[in-house]
């Protein structure tokens, strides 16, 4: 008998309650652990590039208030005037404050903007030296070295975000970054989809973090993931124009325009009557049209523009003269701002015959596409709005990062016995779970997106042998399991 039963004392019985069975672990289906593990591997290694390429662009979205502060008496007038000059005296005025180089475009003044006239320079290299000149009052306001029509610190950030000012070797970083952006953008939306469901409730948790679920890494996770969810379709955008013109990607991609005949349509600039001479001027200096800009060439420039203003290309135009005589000069409209224009003529400088035509309108449209994009991608296409939005994305994409790390560091373990400073990447094993078919397909996309996008191929590779290497050195560190003797019969 118990002490129990010999002391009376009734006790109430033992509910009697059926154990409920353990909650089965949700299974992770092959396709889902191998997506898992990527995502985790590229969030670790590729993330610091697109740091770095989120804070320059960050940076760079305040060019045009740069340009404003840094050289704004270049850039514009102190008063606007009732009429303009002719644009020989203002290449006059520029020749006199700029006297070496041959001038290489000239893009007159419009509203309060200054007359912008580029020299070019052999030991400038691909830079410039532009001289900016009022064009109600012929005086020069200044000049500043610049690339392409960037002033020196819009150049240097925008070397910056490309290539750190690194050259050659620079460039892959913002090309790895744009290569992985979209890959972890998509794959993201695929896995938070996965793990949310399709009830209405979970549902709505797509595009709102659930901040029922307590602190820790739940929570961490819920917020990386909305945020990333209300990104998507920017990160996509800022990385396939990235991609058009990164060193690899972008040559394929132009081989690609080519091949589907998509290129921004050339102009001709050949003139059939053959070479025109220039007309004489008394005491100028005779120069080829694409001279060291005397009498002659700034004649023309006012001739050339007036042409172009009869031919419909309003706004403000860069005028390009022939790079040797016997050819024509170009005019071309380079307001990048939606609306954009940006036809372009080609014109006879002696008789002010319009040879050749290319408007926006006839553009291919991939043509226009990718011009646009890269307008969009750089804040110019919608002003002020495309810069807040592109900042926006900027520090959007860095908040799904820092919560992407925090998520790695607080899934560490914590017990005395399993410390680690972080936490353990997805289980291996997804591709070998994969179906036949799934492998037949995959195998052949991931190939071509490599080709396509060579840095993207590489590091896939690069992470796959990692991958194995690592597995291989953990089977053979892993101690072989002792056999467990059976315990001793109680008697």
């Amino acid at each position: 008998m118990s002490l129990t039963e010999l002391s009376g004392t009734p006790q109430p019985e033992p509910a009697i309650t059926a154990e409920k069975p353990a909650r089965a672990a949700r299974r992770t289906s092959p396709f889902g652990a191998l997506l898992l593990r990527l995502h985790f591997y590229a969030g670790i290694l590729v993330a610091p590039f697109l740091v770095v390429a989120a804070l320059t662009g960050l940076a760079y979205t305040t060019a045009p208030q740069l340009d404003t502060i840094l050289y704004g008496n270049q850039l514009t007038v102190a008063e606007v005037g009732e009429r303009q000059l002719p644009l020989a005296k203002q290449i006059g005025a520029a020749r006199n404050a700029h006297p070496d180089g041959s001038i290489t475009t000239v893009q007159p003044g419009d509203g309060d903007r200054t007359t912008k006239v580029v020299f070019s320079l052999p030991e400038l290299g691909e830079k410039q030296h532009t001289v900016y000149i009022d064009p109600y009052t012929a005086e020069s306001q200044g000049q500043l070295t610049t690339w392409f029509g960037s002033t020196p610190a819009v150049t240097w950030l925008d070397d910056l975000h490309r290539h750190l000012h690194l050259g050659t070797v620079g460039e892959h970083y913002s090309e790895l970054a744009a290569s992985w952006l979209w890959v972890m953008a998509l794959g993201g939306v695929i896995l938070w989809w996965r793990r949310r469901g399709a009830a209405r409730a979970a549902a709505r948790h797509l595009l709102v973090p659930d901040l029922s679920t307590g602190k820790g890494v739940r929570r961490t996770r819920g917020w990386h993931a909305t945020t990333g969810i209300w990104l998507t379709v920017g990160l996509l955008f800022l990385s396939v124009t990235g991609l058009t013109w990164s060193r690899y990607a972008g040559a394929n991609f132009a081989d690609g325009l080519d091949a589907v005949n998509a290129r921004t349509p050339e102009i001709s600039t050949s003139l059939t009557a053959g070479p025109t001479a220039p007309a004489e001027t008394g005491g100028g200096h005779e120069h080829g049209a694409a001279g060291a800009g005397g009498v002659v060439e700034s004649a023309a420039f006012d001739r050339v523009l007036g042409v172009a203003r009869d031919a419909g290309l309003s706004g403000p135009v860069e005028i390009t003269p022939a790079p040797e005589p016997g050819s024509a000069w170009t005019v071309t409209q380079v307001d990048n701002t939606w609306p954009v224009n940006k036809d372009r003529i080609a014109v006879d400088p002696a008789t002010g015959a319009v040879t050749a035509r290319s408007d926006f309108a006839d553009w291919p449209l991939l043509a226009k596409l990718s011009g646009l994009g890269i307008q969009a991608h750089m804040g110019i296409l919608f002003g002020l709005v495309n810069q807040i939005l592109l900042a926006a994305l900027a520090l959007g994409l860095l908040c799904v990062i820092f919560r992407g790390y925090r998520m790695w560091w607080q899934r560490r373990p914590t017990r005395a016995d399993r410390r680690a400073l972080a936490g353990t990447p997805p289980a291996r094993g997804g591709v070998r779970g994969l179906r036949l078919w799934a492998l037949l397909i995959g195998v052949p996309v991931t190939v071509a997106i490599g080709w396509a996008l060579p840095l993207f191929g590489i590091t896939v590779l690069a992470f796959l042998v990692i991958d194995v290497v690592v597995g291989a050195v953990s089977r053979r560190r892993r101690p072989a399991a002792t056999p467990v003797s059976p315990a001793p019969a109680r008697r």
